[in-house]
């Protein structure tokens, strides 16, 4: 369910101080723990420090990111594989 339209995007308030302290295209990683904070046209070309609940994931957000949630682009779960006969018989391959 999205935000409400008059309410307007949630973007962190102290991602967005840090963003606005450096200068564009810097490289330094942003640490953030903000998953549900919605990715603004400032923050292009700046790498963040997503917490996926147990480290770090480096996200580089581009122009097409806009208006996503940084969680997004930082998978909690990690997938296995499936298991069974028909596995097996695809990785002997």
């Amino acid at each position: 369910m999205s935000r409400s339209l008059k309410k307007g995007p949630y973007i962190d308030e102290k991602l967005l101080k840090k963003v606005k302290n450096l200068k564009s295209g810097d490289k330094t990683v942003i640490k953030t723990w903000a998953r549900n904070s919605v990715i603004s046209p400032e923050m292009v070309s700046f790498v963040f420090g997503v917490h996926n609940g147990k480290q770090h994931i480096e996200v580089n957000i581009t122009e097409d990111m806009v208006g996503h949630k940084l969680g997004e682009f930082s998978p909690t779960k990690k997938f296995v594989r499936h298991g069974g006969k028909m596995q097996k018989n695809i990785e002997k391959k």
